[in-house]
């Protein structure tokens, strides 16, 4: 995987060189051609997944179907080991995603917002589906962004409309799980209501999980797994964000509807359904953390995993992590010099101004908030995209505070705007992967050293 920007490091920071690598060891681990080679396997005519095993030879056809950050490079790893086992496949992942496939059609679409190539995609899924029947197997492959990249809106809510609140929930600082509340109770699909269209085929899902906690019911707004959520939730949660008086009319009525009982609730655990179904994670974002701990380890540092649950405004926890590594540099605590913390989870940005960043983009703003010489911070989206930029985060380190005095930056100034892309990119500190095959959400590492 190539990393490209952070142009200061020609300036010879060796700090940079070692934290750059360290996100490439994290990312490369959970590479779908390596979770996939690595949790399924084929013994003869027997398909093995987990604690599962799975006998080809009773099923009359094979499909695949999917989507999400991951979804074109899974197919491409799971047709190296079916051939043509495969029956037909369909998935749906980001615009320019390319992967060699001939049994399953990869379908470009948009991402973080929905668009109608999404649609279609999944209508033309759909179809496909409806020709399974109890003696089928259908694999499906989910990732994070499945929620976009799988738009099915609800009958009587158009897809402007659900691309409006999509938007209205993404600006907000709403967490993903409420988000993924709102969708799945506002789509024909998600919240395990995609095993209404199987006919009661065996379902088996390869996850890679970009949610913390790898709840399945989470992951691309769990698509084939229980959801323990409601109606009265969804709405609930557009109250608390003062979304209801802006969410269009015709979401509020549905989800109204569904609070009176005269629209079907999301699959809840238990449901019959289920009792063909298995969801296997195969990649989170504790596997990442992992081999990035490794990388830094190899590179000499004492490595310290701070968790892969780490929630909250991005800015408030560059800030926490800026104090942390304070706490190194004085006390060799919680980890000795040279210190390598790590930590994962998902962020939140709520946006408040114009400008244009994501969220490891605004973790590093928070990060030099309270900077001292010693530190280099990285952090990244392992998809390859923070938020709506084409960067996947950004770097800092001691060169950083000065230059963006030389320019004329101010940190307060772009935390007001969300600006944190145009801050980096007039630094040259942005860092470019384009889309990298998968997604388990975000990776950070702050490298903490002796400054001479």
């Amino acid at each position: 995987m190539n990393i490209r920007g952070a142009d200061s490091l020609i300036r010879g920071s060796e700090r940079r060189a070692h934290a750059l690598a360290i996100v490439r060891a994290g990312i490369s681990a959970v590479l779908p051609e390596n979770v996939v080679r690595n949790a399924v396997k084929l013994k003869g005519n027997r398909l093995q997944v987990g604690s599962r095993e799975y006998d080809l030879e009773q099923y009359d056809h094979i499909y695949v179907a999917g989507g999400g950050k991951a979804a074109a490079t899974m197919a491409a790893e799971l047709e190296n080991l079916l051939g043509d086992r495969i029956t037909a496949g369909l998935v749906n992942d980001r615009y320019g995603v390319q992967a060699r496939t001939t049994r399953t059609r990869v379908n470009n679409a948009g991402h973080p917002l929905p668009t109608e190539d999404g649609q279609r995609g999944v209508r033309e899924m759909l179809d496909m589906l409806s020709g399974a029947s109890k003696d089928d197997l259908v694999i499906f492959l989910i990732s994070g962004g499945g929620s976009a990249l799988l738009p099915c809106p609800a009958p009587g809510i158009s897809l402007e409309d659900k691309i409006r609140l999509t938007d209205l929930l993404l600006k907000s600082g709403a967490t993903i799980a409420e988000i993924n509340c709102v969708r799945k109770h506002s789509s024909c699909i998600k919240g395990g209501q995609l095993l209404r269209y199987v006919n009661g085929a065996t379902v088996l899902s390869l996850i890679v999980s970009d949610v913390v906690g790898d709840d399945p019911g989470s992951i691309a707004s769990g698509p084939t797994a229980p959801d323990n959520t409601t109606f009265a939730d969804a709405l609930s949660i557009l109250d608390n964000y003062g979304l209801k008086d802006l969410a269009p009319v015709s979401i509020l009525r549905h989800l109204e509807a569904g609070m009176r009982g005269q629209v079907p609730e999301t699959l809840k655990p238990g449901d019959p359904a289920f009792g063909r179904v298995y969801n296997e994670i195969i990649a989170g974002n504790l596997v990442a953390l992992k081999a990035a701990a490794g990388e830094a380890q190899r590179l000499g540092y004492h490595p310290i995993i701070l968790g892969s649950h780490i929630k909250g405004e991005s800015r408030e926890v560059g800030l926490v992590h800026a104090g942390i590594a304070k706490e190194c540099l004085t006390s060799g605590n919680p980890a000795p010099l040279p210190a390598a913390i790590i930590s994962g989870g998902e962020t939140t940005v709520t946006v408040r101004g114009p400008g244009k960043g994501g969220r490891n983009e605004e973790f590093i703003l928070g990060v030099l908030r309270d900077y001292t010489p010693g530190i280099t911070a990285v952090s990244a989206d392992t998809d390859g995209i923070d938020g709506a930029t084409d960067a996947c985060g950004a770097i800092a380190d001691e060169t950083t505070l000065p230059r963006a005095e030389s320019l004329g930056l101010s940190i307060q100034k772009a935390l007001d705007s969300n600006a944190s892309y145009d801050f980096f990119e007039a630094l040259g500190d942005l860092i470019f992967t384009g889309p990298t095959g998968t997604n388990v959400s975000d990776l950070r590492v702050v490298l903490v050293y002796k400054f001479q």
